[in-house]
């Protein structure tokens, strides 16, 4: 039902998307800037200096277009799997078992289908989180959008796209090889999942997932800020080698910590709003 899965997708999405945007916009201001000391520092200048809507640049483009990137990824998943197993999705939730082998190749194949969708959403993300009150470039991301067509063209929006789809193709299957794992695991044999089971699950799958995202993660935004101000890199071997070279290997792995405690709450409240607007919207599309 690709109408109830892009429903899902955008609420469940924008839901998490809110929850973990103060954050978002922290790690990736450590991962870009060298002006920060820490966590701690990085919240107390942007609060000092943008107040609380500094922690929120950046929100809105991706809250009115995760419906798109979202829904791409759980129907690509979705439909992947059904493909594999020959199953409907919806068996896992009647306790049905899945093989893990299968879950993981759907979901790389859905982290590679919503890369092309979400590369430009997240680069004008990073652009404005980026953005000091002081010295704002861009007035929103329209005008982000346009300002990139103008200056770099239609190949701009594609910058950090190779890095993405390194960090979303395999991560998206680590996403939901723990989820699909620890469902079964926390829940009863021949019982669909229940919301403590939903949650944890989910959180574990975050956690599990950005930490393994996170190095590809800090080259991606940096090459999405390339060129605006700061270093130019050529590609992703340049811009690993021009960081190892001035920073040492602990580049890979800005934003770690943030990653992890912002990944859990918010892939819980994802997956659970996930999965009971799949529940309910599909139950009524029975009746």
């Amino acid at each position: 039902m690709p109408l109830v899965e892009f429903i899902a997708g955008w609420i469940s999405g924008a839901v998490g998307l809110v929850v973990g945007h103060p954050m978002d916009t922290v790690k990736v201001r450590l991962q870009t800037q060298s002006t920060y000391r820490g966590i701690l520092d990085c919240v107390s200048k942007t609060y000092r200096h943008e107040g609380i809507n500094g922690f929120f640049k950046g929100m809105s483009f991706p809250v009115l277009s995760i419906a798109i990137s979202n829904s791409v990824a759980f129907g690509s998943y979705s439909n992947a799997l059904d493909y594999l197993t020959q199953s409907e999705y919806t068996d896992r939730s009647q306790g049905n078992p899945i093989s893990l082998t299968a879950v993981y190749i759907a979901g790389s194949f859905s982290g590679a289908t919503q890369v092309v969708v979400s590369a430009p959403i997240d680069l004008v993300k990073v652009r404005l989180q980026t953005q000091i009150r002081t010295g704002e470039k861009y007035r929103g991301p329209i005008h982000c959008l346009a300002v990139i067509l103008k200056e770099e063209g239609p190949r701009g929006l594609c910058r950090g796209m190779g890095a993405l789809a390194l960090r979303d193709v395999p991560c998206f299957g680590l996403y939901f090889l723990p989820y699909e794992f620890f469902c079964r695991f926390l829940t009863e044999a021949g019982k669909p999942p229940g919301t403590f089971a939903v949650m944890v699950a989910g959180g574990i799958a975050g956690v599990v997932t950005w930490a393994c995202a996170t190095p590809m993660d800090v080259v991606k935004a940096r090459l999405q800020l390339s060129g605006t101000g700061g270093l130019a890199y050529r590609s992703v071997l340049d811009c690993v080698r021009v960081s190892v070279r001035e920073e040492g290997l602990r580049f890979f792995f800005k934003g770690l910590l943030l990653n992890s405690i912002r990944a859990f709450p918010v892939n819980a409240v994802t997956f659970l709003s996930y999965e009971s607007l799949m529940r309910t919207m599909t139950s009524r599309a029975l009746d």
